[in-house]
């Protein structure tokens, strides 16, 4: 059956591979703009996007014929290539093999956002693996974390 209206919000973080600071201050708004391109053609809506040097937030309005692991995928190979083949790293870019994403209900998209678009400052307190970590701990106090394929 068709869905004629959605609300699926996803909050996507993409680390790059050994959590390496690939993602220059130079280079950060490209890179956020190459990203939200792909989501635009893929028929969804980027609502907020934050490339730090070493990992991607962005949260995503999703159409319903595009699942979470699908739209990853397409963002990360595009990516990939883009970043490598315009020469933007010194070395061989690549994002680790897996991503992390969020549901994220209509009620938090706002609070979310602002995350998302803070990480600028919020960085300067707490380093990323720090920030992580807590973060997958907020979201297994709120729901039942899933790993997928288990």
């Amino acid at each position: 059956m068709k869905i004629e209206y959605n609300n699926l919000y996803t909050h996507f973080i993409f680390t790059t591979h050994h959590k390496l600071p690939f993602i220059t201050e130079e280079n950060k708004e490209r890179v956020e703009n190459y990203i939200s391109g792909i989501v635009y053609r893929q028929h969804c809506k980027m609502c907020a996007i934050y490339a730090n040097p070493e990992h991607v937030h962005f949260l995503v309005s999703r159409t319903p014929d595009k699942d979470e692991e699908h739209l990853a995928e397409i963002i990360a190979d595009s990516t990939i290539n883009f970043i490598n083949e315009s020469n933007m790293c010194s070395a061989n870019f690549q994002w680790q093999n897996s991503c992390t994403c969020f549901s994220v209900s209509q009620k938090d998209v706002t609070k979310v956002r602002d995350y998302i678009l803070g990480q600028k400052k919020y960085h300067h307190k707490y380093v990323f693996n720090n920030e992580y970590e807590e973060y997958i701990k907020l979201n297994q106090q709120n729901k039942h974390l899933v790993k997928a394929n288990e």
